[in-house]
């Protein structure tokens, strides 16, 4: 599996990948246009992400911006919603508002921060991959 972590904080991002070590191969970007660039440079070289973890809060470009982009990417290379990457938003934002919006810009998760190892193994069998190399 190949998992792409976006968050602007470090400190999240070695947290998120701790977690998921062992579980697949791990890539991160510390902003929405990092996560737009790996995206495509994955679909470039013929070795999508399976799993893109979003932070939402992020300056510049956010998560909601960056996703519509990376959904767009993958339209562009004939991907269609449900064959690109599984997006999981990692947020602090558990509002309706928030919640609804991720959905409707094509993420298929929501996670809330702080994120619990046993839920985000939970999505990820859920997608249908295999977490027992990282339990």
């Amino acid at each position: 599996m190949r998992i792409l972590i976006v968050d602007d904080d470090v400190i999240n991002r070695k947290f998120l990948s701790a977690m998921l070590t062992g579980v697949g191969e791990i890539d991160m970007a510390k902003n929405g246009q990092e996560a737009i660039d790996a995206v495509k440079h994955s679909l470039t070289a013929n070795n999508p992400f399976d799993v893109i973890f979003l932070d939402i809060m992020m300056p510049d470009l956010n998560g909601i911006e960056a996703l519509q982009e990376i959904r767009k990417v993958e339209e562009s290379k004939g991907i269609q919603l449900s064959e690109g990457a599984k997006v999981v938003m990692v947020t602090a934002l558990a509002d309706k508002q928030n919640v609804l919006s991720a959905f409707s810009k094509g993420c298929e998760y929501y996670l809330v921060k702080p994120v619990q190892q046993a839920k985000m193994f939970e999505l990820l069998e859920e997608m249908g991959f295999d977490t027992s190399a990282g339990q």
